[in-house]
């Protein structure tokens, strides 16, 4: 199942035994239902907090799928991240009791970085972007003979991702279509892979400084851009990749652009509404439709999906003054 390249959408069969073999060791997250008016939207939705998962995003589900896959060497995992993944990949490790060493750049936030430390992994912060930690995390690879985790260019990785697609069909059935925020894009490339060729359409949601995904699809193959929002230190990614351009080109309805003060939004109105914490990442897909950039036809069944709860308390307090 390891690799880094694909033609389309992994199979409902892969997503579902990487379902099987991650459940004892993640949870089940919530969904709740919002009315009309509710966080001062127009229409009902329904919001699936995955940023209640372990370590505070996603990101367990593809590191545990990973590691539960692949035999790890002596010299244990390393993983290049804006933070989430590091911390998710530290956590995984720790459960099992494996050594991991986690690369971070310098925007990384201080929550992020404490968590990383907190669940027991070597950390080593360098670089202004998310690239230029990927460069360190490689050559210590190839130094060390680690075992490379990538956040969103691996089968595995969007395997454990698409988990939790089936989690959400499964507890809300009647979904036409959820909006998911995009940094690496390996959470839309699973998400998408599950609903392949189904009624749900699978939006994605980028920040307009940090649109990695929405660039890939427009030139018709992975592209270079730059990255500069409030959500760069997770959806800070400069290039998707062969393997996620692959399925999304086929299975993501399209991408949508956000700017950054629809996202400050997104986050105040998470907490003010809903007293849900988000990081600006995990506030992302929100934002798309306070930004009008998704208008939802009359009747439509949507959802969103917040993805990461990894947020500076102080920030927050700013927001919510």
């Amino acid at each position: 199942m390891h690799g880094t390249l694909a033609e389309g959408p992994l199979s409902r069969a892969t997503i579902e035994a990487a379902h099987e073999r991650i459940r004892p060791h993640i949870r089940r997250t919530p969904v709740i239902d919002l009315a009309a008016g509710d966080l001062g939207l127009e229409g009902p939705v329904n919001i699936k907090l995955e940023l209640l998962q372990h370590a505070g995003s996603f990101k367990p589900r593809g590191a545990f799928n990973t590691l539960l896959s692949l035999p790890v060497p002596g010299a244990g995992v390393a993983a290049a991240s804006g933070g989430n993944h590091g911390a998710a990949v530290a956590y995984a490790a720790m459960k099992l009791g494996l050594k991991a060493r986690i690369f971070v750049p310098e925007i990384s936030s201080a929550p992020k970085i404490a968590a990383i430390r907190a669940f027991g992994a070597d950390i080593v912060i360098g670089g202004a972007r998310y690239a230029d930690a990927q460069d360190a995390c490689d050559s210590y690879v190839a130094d060390s003979g680690a075992l490379r985790i990538h956040p969103f260019s691996a089968v595995e990785t969007i395997a454990g991702q698409g988990t939790v697609g089936r989690e959400w069909e499964e507890q809300v059935p009647d979904l036409d279509t959820v909006l998911v925020a995009v940094g690496g894009g390996g959470l839309i490339a699973g998400i998408a892979s599950w609903w392949f060729g189904g009624k749900v359409k699978v939006v994605g949601v980028e920040p307009e400084g940090s649109c990695a995904l929405h660039a890939a699809l427009a030139a018709g193959a992975p592209v270079d851009v730059p990255v500069e929002s409030v959500a760069a230190d997770s959806l800070g990614a400069r290039n998707v990749g062969p393997l996620v351009h692959a399925i999304s080109s086929r299975a993501v309805e399209r991408v949508v652009l956000v700017p950054d003060e629809a996202i400050i939004e997104a986050q105040r109105r998470l907490w003010r509404g809903l007293r849900i914490a988000a990081e600006p990442g995990g506030a992302t897909a929100l934002a798309a439709v306070l930004a009008g950039a998704y208008v939802p036809a009359r009747g439509e069944r949507l959802g969103i999906l917040a993805c990461g709860s990894n947020v500076d308390l102080a920030t927050l307090a700013a927001l919510a003054a």
